[in-house]
């Protein structure tokens, strides 16, 4: 509020704004969509596809249509029961009029309509037709077409009939406004496509069609379309089509316990990580929450209950000297839960990470109840589980000594700290971070050009270990990932805590910059790194502390006056129209490619990649776990078409994206 006073002794009641209708969503978007950028733009498709979603939760919807027209507008279509359009009691509009222009309004605030509903706001279709500048509503009920338009969330007329259909359902057209969106109003197919696939996963049974009719430059419209018969069967499968599966079988429940539909797929394979997606009322908690925690525990105690008495297994166990922990229990799991909260509770850093403590008990009998059947009925497949336990466990002591083996060898490098560390001088996490960089020639480049005081350089040597690959004791053996663990002030298995859990509370900076060059050697060790912390440190990527440094691709100069860094290779075109006709006279055009960080003196790595002031950063963030995973076992593991097809596919990104 403070913006809005000018002056304390003229703080009078003409100083108190009332917003009304959908003005306060228009005055401050980013409250009730998240941001205005690309994100924003996306969510407004998402609350659009979640009320046709409701439809199909509460039994009436079987085919959504999104489309993305030719015009830049969205059209989402469905065969539910059509938002009503009788008269509201209360506020003498139409029902329709009320639900599109009335913020908090509609079915789901009455559980009598909907028991569960999906969407993180609950602010809905008005939210949407608020933050464009045109929307169009069409309802197909009792044998007619109702129809309402809209411009930047009031309506233009009431709602009338303006046809006839033997059609059921909603339609909804919009056009977002640029004046909100102001980096950017074009959709982009593939994030569009990601979520439609995941719903047509998490709602077995819908078929939702994902049509693109703008053409691509051979003038080809794309479409798609999502059914998943089998649900989280099928969604399971899909994550884990990279990796080796330990059997084939996938491990699900489908029931209600307490009022709590729950529904979960189990799969495990060869490899050596954690995967865990969760949802609640179609909601990725990346997270995680109560759900994930009723899981976890039916998990160990079910397969610890049956290890104990399975006199082959408990023998093996005592033999191998090992004791099992939780953790133990969860490598090579790849796990969907899915389920559904009539008032789900959120809290954590991102509103995502449920808090309702019925569902741990709910969760944890419906797990444990299945989990127990599945293992008496395919005792095969039960010791396949129990040795690949009791590999994890050895694994697991045998990187703790490795870790303990290292502080050893380390007692007087500042609180074992690595040599090749160059610590800044502030003590105050908050204000401090750190540049991993490839190699020891840039390393030392940064380390002249820094801010001593606020930036600390850790140089790495060659490619880090790809960790999707090798057991837990051999990553806390590789000298460049335990230089950077100690570094950054990450600590495993503290206080008795889970030993594959990365301790973050005593973070030593606050931001964590991968820093190579711009070429694909640099993009391979960024993926490596990358994979390493989604891996093993994923909390430093949901808290935002990981970030890309980007140095510039050129340095352009126009007869030694104008100079300036391009870090795309449109940027250098811009340049070269400017100064050139668009392209190179070689008298008084100059254009200088950086191969490496190593070509630049400090002062220039200071100026175009480090400096606070004028740098560019990506941070790396975890929008959609599932998706990152799929990405990060293809990228990083053994099979190769998939990885070919995705680097042909994106290759031509590669060197654009700033």
């Amino acid at each position: 509020m403070a913006e809005d006073i000018t002056k304390e002794s003229n703080y009078s009641a003409s100083n108190i704004q009332v917003l009304e209708g959908l003005e306060a969503v228009r005055k401050r978007p980013a409250m009730y969509i998240g941001d205005t950028g690309e994100k924003g733009l996306h969510h407004l498709v998402n609350e659009t596809v979640d009320n046709s979603i409701d439809e199909a939760m509460a039994g009436y919807c079987t085919h959504i249509e999104v489309t993305i027209n030719e015009d830049g507008s969205i059209t989402v279509q469905d065969n539910g029961r059509g938002i009503p359009v009788d008269e509201h009691k209360k506020l003498h509009k139409s029902a329709l009029e009320v639900v599109m222009t009335v913020l908090h309004a509609g079915g789901k605030f009455d559980k009598g309509s909907y028991k569960v509903s999906g969407g993180l706001h609950g602010v809905g279709v008005s939210c949407v037709n608020a933050l464009s500048t045109r929307m169009l509503s069409q309802v197909y009920r009792d044998g007619k077409i109702y129809q309402q338009e809209y411009e930047k969330g009031k309506a233009l007329y009431p709602v009338k009939v303006v046809g006839e259909t033997q059609l059921r359902g909603t339609r909804q057209q919009f056009w977002p406004d640029p004046a909100i969106f102001t980096a950017t109003t074009e959709y982009k197919y593939d994030i569009i496509a990601k979520r439609m696939r995941e719903l047509a996963y998490l709602n077995a049974g819908i078929t939702i069609t994902l049509t693109d009719l703008r053409p691509d430059e051979e003038g080809k419209t794309r479409q798609e379309v999502f059914h998943a018969k089998d649900g989280l069967k099928e969604f399971v499968r899909y994550i884990d089509r990279h990796r080796t599966h330990l059997f084939d079988d996938v491990i699900y429940l489908k029931t209600e316990k307490q009022g709590i539909p729950i529904e979960v797929a189990v799969m495990y394979n060869t490899d050596y990580n954690e995967n865990i997606h969760s949802y609640v009322n179609n909601i990725n908690t990346i997270e995680g929450g109560t759900h994930l925690t009723g899981f976890r525990i039916a998990l160990t105690r079910t397969l610890k209950a049956y290890a104990d008495n399975e006199p082959t297994i408990s023998k093996q166990i005592e033999k191998a000297k090992i004791e099992i922990a939780g953790e133990d229990f969860r490598e090579g799991l790849t796990a969907v839960i899915s389920i559904k909260v009539a008032e789900p509770q959120f809290e954590g850093q991102t509103k995502t990470k449920l808090g309702n403590t019925e569902v741990t008990g709910a969760v944890q009998q419906a797990v444990g109840e299945a989990l127990n059947n599945y293992l008496e009925e395919h005792p095969k497949e039960a010791k396949l589980i129990c040795d690949k336990v009791i590999l994890a466990a050895t694994a697991r002591i045998a990187a703790r000594k490795a870790r303990e083996s290292v502080q050893r060898k380390n007692p007087m490098t500042g609180g074992g700290l690595p040599g090749k560390l160059a610590d800044c001088s502030n003590r105050d996490p908050k204000e401090c971070e750190i540049f991993l960089v490839e190699g020891d020639s840039a390393g030392g480049t940064a380390k002249q050009g820094r801010d001593r005081h606020t930036q600390a350089i850790l140089p790495l040597r060659g490619k880090i270990l790809n960790v999707e690959k090798v057991m837990w004791h051999k990553v806390f053996e590789s000298e460049s990932v335990m230089n950077i663990i100690q570094s950054i002030g990450v600590r495993f298995g503290v206080d008795g805590e889970d030993d594959k859990e990365a301790n973050i509370d005593k973070l030593r900076y606050d931001k964590i910059i991968i820093m190579t060059d711009a070429d694909v050697d640099g993009s391979h060790i960024d993926t490596l790194i990358m994979t390493l912390f989604y891996r093993f440190m994923p909390k430093i990527i949901q808290e935002g502390h990981l970030y890309i440094a980007t140095p510039p691709l050129y340095l352009c100069s126009y007869k030694n006056q104008v100079k300036e860094y391009c870090y795309t290779d449109q940027q250098r075109q811009a340049f070269l129209d400017k100064y050139g006709g668009g392209h190179e006279d070689g008298k008084n055009i100059h254009t200088q490619r950086y191969k490496g960080l190593g070509e630049m003196n400090a002062e220039q790595l200071w100026e175009t990649t480090m400096n606070p002031a004028t740098r560019l950063l990506k941070q790396v963030t975890i929008e959609n776990a599932a998706e990152a995973d799929d990405i990060f076992s293809m990228l990083m593991g053994d099979d190769v078409e998939p990885r070919r097809e995705f680097i042909e596919k994106n290759a031509t990104y590669a060197n654009i994206d700033a």
